[in-house]
């Protein structure tokens, strides 16, 4: 079973992107789902998740901004990204909460 994410690009700072993650198995065979980010020399983050019930934890930069989704019957995660700033410049991840192996990520640009 993979986790593929998808939607990033660039955007202007205030600006809004919708990230998609797409569970090639069934969505219903995992609990917690989250999305993590990576900046360039930082480490990896997490940015929030969403349990199995649709309820939702997120990081402090994230709350207020970022909206995190599950829609089972399309086996994917979403992450609506609002009011983006330079600092949510990342490459982002979708994996399982714990995390396991990681896939490839989505590259997030915010412009200044």
């Amino acid at each position: 079973v993979e986790l593929q994410a998808s939607g990033g690009g660039l955007v202007q700072a205030g600006g809004s992107l919708r990230l998609s993650c797409t569970v090639s198995g069934s969505i219903s065979n995992f609990g917690t789902l989250a999305w993590y980010r990576q900046a360039p020399g930082k480490w990896r983050e997490l940015v929030a998740f969403v349990r199995r019930d649709g309820s939702a934890s997120y990081a402090d930069p994230a709350k207020g901004r970022f909206t995190i989704s599950r829609d089972n019957p399309k086996n994917t995660v979403y992450l609506q990204m609002n009011s983006l700033k330079p600092e949510d410049t990342a490459v982002y991840y979708c994996n399982e909460y714990p995390a396991r192996t990681w896939g490839k990520g989505t590259q997030v640009t915010v412009s200044s």
